[in-house]
């Protein structure tokens, strides 16, 4: 993966010329040459710093919720910590849409992949809990380039391959990271909760620093892109420019991204409310040890390496609706396993999980690339990343203070009821677009 692309290409040129006159030899090169073709420039070079970042995130994302324990916080101070990092987030997420659209994705996208992997290194020296709050808060304000990363990304996909494109995104990250929580579980047993913790997001810096030095050499998609003017992306923020800017874009949308929004952001709340507590529930109710835990994240990610390719060739063959719908049914279907789950149940279970993660990463991260006008991209993104991010900080507090509070089990009833009615709304109101067509260009 870390050749330059051109000597993938030899390789392949060397192989077609060494088939000889097997016809069928030709065809199976020529259907990979099509299949795989435009994972190339941007888009390689975008593979290969998420593989870099995403393997050493979840190595060191494991254990933290013990971590934050361990610094003396609980479940509510848990849910604080991420409702920071994603407040903070959000807030960046209109400048970081401004600035793509307007200056072009390169400048940003490198600088504060760098700046990102030093705020990491307060997660890995960190006190206390509180020390992490500032990490988080911190590295958030970096996240002012992803923006910019997003649109860079649906710049450099064709159409007719897009369900493919973030399927293999999926695919890659998760072969990556596939080993992470084995690692960590291993690292766990030698030296114990909090070494391998720290030694993690040590990990995820360096990570972010070789990420933004690979990103030097992608090519601006923005054709009359300019220097960053620090002065004017300032005077942006007076009087609330960027940010009305930033939700008077959805006027422009049609009405079908509008759809799609709002029933991503109402199924979030209760998503993030489950699943920010979910590895204490799995420990304090279901009796999952530690190193069971490193099993089931990784079987998870195996599963969503098998599934990613299939996933998205169905997505680009018979759209994004179908593939949505049948995952949110599963979903109903999985929720209930949860209240009496055991060791041997949630093993069972994971193949679900896994088709159910990777149909949504794909089909939503498709619908909105085919949906959003390109010269939209950078303040779309920016400002859909903002109202889902307030609502995964309400999630985040939400869910933590009612395991706290009210009951442990309380979150997963909520998300299992909300299923219930996103699976409505989805089949009345979420539909595909006008089917692209094949071999459209691509920039990047």
């Amino acid at each position: 993966m870390l050749v330059k692309y051109i000597s993938r290409h030899d390789i392949v040129s060397d192989m077609v010329g060494g088939v000889g006159g097997d016809n069928s030899g030709q065809g199976f090169v020529s259907r990979l040459i099509s299949e795989t073709g435009f994972i190339r420039g941007n888009f390689l070079l975008i593979l290969i710093g998420w593989l870099l970042i995403d393997f050493t995130r979840e190595m060191a994302f494991t254990y933290y919720p013990l971590y934050i324990r361990e610094l003396g916080g609980t479940a509510a101070t848990l849910g604080l910590i991420g409702a920071t990092a994603t407040i903070t987030e959000a807030m960046v997420k209109f400048p970081g849409g401004y600035i793509a659209d307007r200056y072009g994705r390169k400048q940003i996208i490198v600088t504060m992949t760098f700046m990102a992997g030093i705020c990491y290194l307060v997660y890995a020296f960190a006190p206390n809990w509180q020390t992490v709050m500032l990490g988080a808060a911190l590295c958030s304000l970096c996240m002012i380039y992803t923006p910019s990363h997003n649109a860079i990304v649906m710049d450099s996909l064709p159409e007719d391959k897009r369900g493919t494109g973030y399927s293999l995104v999926n695919l890659i990250t998760r072969a990556s990271t596939t080993p992470s929580p084995l690692i960590a579980g291993l690292l766990l047993s030698r030296l114990g909760l909090m070494r391998t913790v720290r030694l993690g997001f040590v990990a995820v810096s360096l990570a972010f620093v070789t990420a933004s030095l690979l990103r030097t050499r992608l090519r601006e998609t923005m054709m009359d892109a300019k220097p960053i003017d620090v002065g004017e992306v300032a005077q942006s923020f007076r009087g609330a420019r960027v940010f009305v800017e930033g939700i008077s874009v959805w006027r422009r949308m049609p009405g079908a991204v509008k759809a799609l929004l709002a029933i991503d952001l109402f199924q979030t709340i209760p998503n993030v409310m489950w699943n920010t507590v979910l590895v204490y529930y799995m420990v304090d109710e279901l009796g999952i040890t530690q190193i069971q835990l490193s099993y089931i994240v990784t079987l998870i990610g195996v599963f969503l390496i098998l599934f990613a390719i299939p996933v998205g060739r169905m997505v680009d063959r018979y759209g994004r609706r179908r593939p949505i719908l049948l995952a949110m049914a599963l979903m109903v279907l999985v929720i209930p396993t949860v209240y009496f789950a055991d060791f041997r149940t949630i093993i069972v279970i994971t193949p679900i999980v896994g088709l159910i993660n990777i149909i949504f990463m794909t089909a939503f991260s498709a619908l909105y690339a085919d949906m959003i006008p390109p010269e939209n991209r950078g303040m779309t993104s920016g400002s859909k990343d903002f109202f889902f991010l307030v609502s995964v900080s309400v999630g985040q507090i939400a869910g933590g203070w009612i395991y706290d509070n009210v009951s442990h089990v309380l979150p997963t009833t909520i998300y299992w009821a909300s299923t219930f009615i996103v699976l409505i709304l989805s089949y009345l109101y979420i539909r595909d677009p006008e089917r692209p067509q094949p071999g459209s260009p691509q920039i990047g």
